[in-house]
């Protein structure tokens, strides 16, 4: 998880896109774990397919509800399930 405001630092304002933040969102959730297991993928399978770091994809799929997540990893997630961005995520708190 980022610092509320922060980008992690193997993202730049130039061509990466900055994290979602609790100002924008409230609480979400990924339902990686759902849907991992309608496919028969382990979440590794999910880190390959989507190609997002392993421990990306582990932690969104550990956290019950996150304040911040990166777009990009959400929208490679997505792609990988064949989902919308919608469909992946859940918005807890608003």
């Amino acid at each position: 998880m980022y610092m509320e405001g922060g980008i992690p630092p193997s993202h730049s304002l130039k061509g990466g896109i900055p994290p979602l933040s609790s100002s924008s969102m409230g609480l979400v959730r990924l339902k990686i774990r759902e849907l991992a297991a309608e496919k028969g993928w382990t979440i590794k399978e999910v880190a390959n397919r989507s190609g997002v770091n392993y421990n990306t994809v582990k932690s969104y799929a550990r956290h019950p509800g996150m304040n911040m997540v990166d777009l990009a990893a959400v929208q490679k997630i997505a792609r990988a399930f064949d989902i919308s961005i919608e469909d992946l995520v859940e918005v807890l708190e608003e």
